[in-house]
């Protein structure tokens, strides 16, 4: 590494994740210090952390056996048949770990903060959304601590061992080995959030259906065999799983954006290592204003939902403005070709990231019309409950994909200088650098917007906690003033999780031919350039060197491979990206119902044989709904999971590099659609729950409560386990085609 200005700036980057590992753990000593209240409350918040901490020791030992499987596979692929980079084994192992890492801290803290927030709203609901929200913050600043770790020691040691013959490659052959971590991060994500998602939601389900629709008791009733279940669930599926998830949506952006940098600028010395540079910078400067950002959260008591919304929006949009400002301080300062242009690429960014988090604020809190017409269709019955949040859901994508539609378009533009020429060499190649530093934009201040996602399953704990152990009843009225709040901000981090994914994967489709290229030139090197283009479609372009080879943009392997719709290969590949979302989502919805039905049967079971349970004479068995919901999630989690890994390596093998474009395509489009319309209508649902029990249509118990509480549970799945996991379903997708790049120019091409 060069040490001029450019090589000093980058250890901003380390300093960052370790300023953001210091406040996480300053948050963690401070939570810890909270009275965790009565004895009645520490020995529910036991049970809740015991069977999660138990439950993420068994999902770990699948996961490892799945990874040391993997790990074997791409170590023979590399070391074996020499077609594969011999750090992917070792970049894989670090990603999957760091993900996992990160999710397994915010659980911890969310499972010790719970009855400290019940506690602390026992005195007021400032203090209450404090701990909630600090401890939330525990989350949102490891993942960009860790993140941010885990780039900057992989970027010190492959500086230091990779030196190829042409210096001009060192960088794009670190940046692009530097992607190949992020299939172990995904890959952990998908395992933590299909598996926590479906642990959380049939034990949601269960304790919903047969607690408040046929027994008649109160969320969280202490008499519901499955409600511990359910808080556990809150925990692994809603915290675990969301850390892992959005940990590699955060390493993605950084480094697909810092691969395309590395290919624009390709020849051009340090304008190069300016490029690579540049997204980890602005993400490092987005660490310090998330912690900031953090410190202005705070509200008055008896505050209602709009003045808890602008409490957490004031953080938010405080650090969203001044990472904007700093943006173009940074590549500024940096000299970057085009400084000013990728300057308004970013801001894109974090505009789209702002519109997407209102428009999904505006159709699922209840504190506006689409939400609370779901609620007044209620006392017509659960079919229209059903109905209009379905209806809900799909009217809601269209704001969040024009977005993004606009985002791109203006990202690229801006990235090029609204260029007349778009469509050149260079300024294909400027244009996808600017897509993918827009991702960075949305995802710069992660750190408090990851807080605020967080936040929710704590407050919802918490509520949990104050029913089962008898609190006052304005407790428990506080409590649902922070959970309400909750599934909101949820929504919101959702949406900016599944819209950075949108731009992400994007930007790993250019990824992806710079990995196919290398593979091309590592041919080249070990049996000829004859082999390396052997079937490419090169009549029409002089391709008589390495250095043709290497010099080659985007467009020429666009027509090396007949990337274009009139290739069949192309077409067959969007259907099947397409079905695959849809076909992942009825897996997992499946899982969900097939292991709710079981908690169901269980929780009846109970209540039938032994009548003192409902009496408040007899303990119900919390302990066989938490193993029931355990062994559902760690049989149901695979299958589904595997299928995202193997589908690119099929066409991969099939198809080749025009169907795994298409594939990747296809996935894209529709997955963002659904996952949109999934998070939504699920969100929607459960706030039109909410409503309800404030008193509206009847309140708690009434016909309208009975038939929300179906909606909510119908709801459950689509916003807690499909709809989340098609983010990095689309991501890992494109890991795994770019990891297995090698193979498919291997049996396409040789």
């Amino acid at each position: 590494m060069d040490m001029d200005i450019t090589g000093y700036l980058f250890y901003l980057v380390p300093a960052a994740s370790l300023v953001a590992l210091l406040f996480a753990y300053i948050f963690y000593r401070n939570m810890l210090r909270q009275d965790e209240g009565t004895p009645k409350m520490k020995e529910i918040a036991s049970f809740v952390r015991q069977g999660a901490m138990a439950y993420l020791k068994q999902q770990y030992k699948v996961v490892v056996i799945v990874f040391l499987v993997l790990a074997a596979v791409f170590a023979f692929l590399a070391y074996g048949l020499k077609i594969q980079n011999g750090w992917v084994p070792f970049a894989f192992l670090t990603g999957g770990f760091f993900s996992g890492l990160a999710g397994f801290i915010g659980m911890k803290t969310a499972t010790y903060a719970s009855a400290r927030t019940a506690n602390a709203a026992r005195s007021s609901l400032n203090k209450g959304l404090k701990v909630a929200f600090r401890s939330g913050a525990v989350m949102g600043l490891t993942v960009v601590g860790l993140g941010l770790l885990d780039i900057s020691i992989w970027y010190m040691v492959l500086d230091y061992f990779i030196n190829p013959e042409d210096i001009s490659q060192k960088l794009t052959i670190i940046t692009t080995t530097m992607l190949t971590f992020g299939m172990g991060a995904s890959t952990q994500a998908l395992f933590a959030r299909v598996g926590g998602g479906i642990y959380t939601k049939a034990a949601d389900v269960g304790a919903d259906l047969v607690g408040k629709t046929e027994a008649g008791i109160p969320e969280d009733d202490p008499r519901n065999p499955a409600t511990i279940a359910d808080n556990v669930g809150d925990n692994v599926g809603d915290v675990a799983g969301m850390g892992a998830d959005l940990y590699e949506s955060y390493c993605g952006s950084v480094l697909a954006t810092a691969a395309l940098g590395a290919s624009a600028f390709i020849g051009q010395g340090g304008m190069q290592v300016k490029a690579v540079f540049a997204p980890m910078l602005i993400a490092a400067v987005g660490v310090f204003l998330s912690v900031i950002g953090i410190f202005l959260v705070k509200t008055k008591e008896n505050a209602g939902m709009g003045q808890l919304l602008k409490s957490l929006s004031l953080g938010v949009n405080f650090s969203s403005v001044l990472i904007a400002i700093f943006s173009f301080i940074i590549l500024y300062a940096l000299g970057l070709t085009h400084w000013l242009g990728i300057s308004f690429s970013v801001l894109t960014g974090l505009c789209a990231g702002i519109i997407i988090g209102k428009t999904t604020e505006y159709y699922t809190s209840h504190s506006y019309k689409p939400t609370k017409k779901i609620a007044e269709s209620a006392q017509t019955g659960p079919a229209t409950v059903i109905i209009s949040g379905v209806g809900t859901g799909m009217i809601s994508t269209a704001i969040p994909v024009i977005t993004i539609g606009v985002a791109i378009i203006l990202a690229y533009l801006c990235a090029t200088e609204f260029s007349a020429d778009l469509l050149s060499k260079e300024n294909l190649s400027f244009g996808l650098y600017g897509i993918g530093i827009a991702a960075v934009g949305m995802l710069s201040t992660l750190g408090i917007t990851l807080a605020t996602d967080a936040y929710g399953p704590i407050a919802d704990n918490a509520g949990g906690n104050a029913q089962m152990s008898g609190l006052e009843p304005e407790v428990r009225d506080r409590t649902d003033v922070l959970d309400a709040l909750g599934n909101t901000t949820a929504a919101t981090g959702k949406g900016f999780a599944i819209g950075s994914a949108a731009l992400t994967a994007l930007a790993l489709l250019a990824s992806y031919i710079e990995e196919i290229k290398i593979a091309l030139l590592r041919v080249a090197d070990t049996s000829g350039l004859e082999a390396a283009v052997r079937n490419l479609n090169t009549e029409s372009l002089a391709l008589e060197s390495k250095e043709a080879l290497h010099n080659a943009g985007f467009a020429d392997f666009m027509t090396w491979f007949d990337v274009n719709l009139m290739n069949p290969k192309v077409l067959v590949g969007i259907f099947i990206g397409a079905m695959l979302a849809f076909l992942f989502c009825g897996l997992t919805m499946g899982s969900v119902g097939r292991a709710a039905q079981k908690m169901v049967e269980e929780v009846r079971r109970q209540f039938s044989s032994d009548k003192g349970i409902l009496d408040g004479t007899s303990t119900p068995d919390y302990a066989r709904c938490v193993e029931i919901s355990t062994r559902s999630a760690q049989r149901e989690m695979i299958g589904s999971s595997l299928l995202a890994i193997a589908a690119p390596v099929a066409v991969g093998i099939l198809l080749g590099v025009s169907g795994v474009l298409g594939l990747l395509v296809g996935g894209l489009s529709s997955g963002f659609v659904l996952a949109v319309f999934m998070a939504n209508s699920g969100g929607a649902w459960d706030n039109a729950k909410k409503f309800v029990e404030e008193g509206n249509f009847g309140g708690k118990g009434s016909y309208a409560h009975k038939a929300t509480v179906v909606g909510d549970t119908v709801g459950d799945p689509f916003k807690d386990t499909s709809g989340p996991s098609l983010n990095i379903l689309i991501k890992l997708m494109s890991m795994v085609s770019i990891v297995m790049a090698g193979v498919t120019v291997a049996l396409n091409i040789l």
